[in-house]
């Protein structure tokens, strides 16, 4: 059985390959700079098609990393601030784990120059 700390992590390895790509990292900047940016307009200002900002847009949305409003017929988009406190929360964690690495390898090598 998986446990949740496994999901968890497993969503979030998803969440950082989804982000990965310059054609979901672009809706997401977009989204940061402009809160409730509409579908529309998103792609107006992306090298894409409207269905393919679309598509980013869900994956990035399973993902919860952009959350989504109706307001008429259509839907607006916005960060989801929880889903991106997680997504850094765990990207600090590998520049924690690097960080201590280098410091470490620093000292033994000061420990070697003695």
């Amino acid at each position: 059985m998986v446990d949740l700390a496994q999901q968890r992590d497993a969503a979030l390895r998803q969440a950082v390959d989804d982000v990965e790509l310059p054609q979901r990292a672009a809706p997401v900047q977009r989204a940061r700079e402009d809160p409730g940016d509409r579908l529309g307009e998103l792609a107006a200002q992306l090298p894409v098609s409207r269905p393919a900002v679309s598509q980013h847009l869900r994956v990035l949305k399973d993902a919860g990393l952009v959350e989504d409003e109706a307001v008429g017929a259509r839907r607006v988009y916005k960060l989801h601030p929880e889903g991106i406190a997680e997504l850094r929360s765990y990207l600090d964690g590998f520049w924690s784990r690097s960080l201590r690495a280098f410091k470490a390898a620093a000292e033994a090598g000061e420990e070697e120059d003695r």
